[in-house]
């Protein structure tokens, strides 16, 4: 049997996922099984993202929100 080929992710991608779990309050095994990728995966870039919008609002910048996330994609 052949090795399985990694997949791997967009940056957008990985921040659109984790804003589906951070902006709809729906859970990381819910969001993660909708979009068929492991949860674990998730939660990581979930924390991530977490991160960089609370060290956003520290520096004094202000995260997107998902409309205007939308409108730039």
């Amino acid at each position: 049997m052949p090795p399985r080929k990694r997949r791997s992710y967009t940056a957008e991608y990985k921040v659109e996922a984790a804003h589906r779990v951070i902006d709809s309050g729906r859970t990381i095994t819910e969001v993660a099984r909708e979009l068929g990728i492991d949860a674990g995966m998730l939660s990581v870039w979930v924390k991530d993202e977490r991160r960089r919008i609370t060290a956003a609002e520290v520096h004094g910048d202000k995260p997107l929100e998902a409309a205007e996330r939308a409108e730039l994609q």
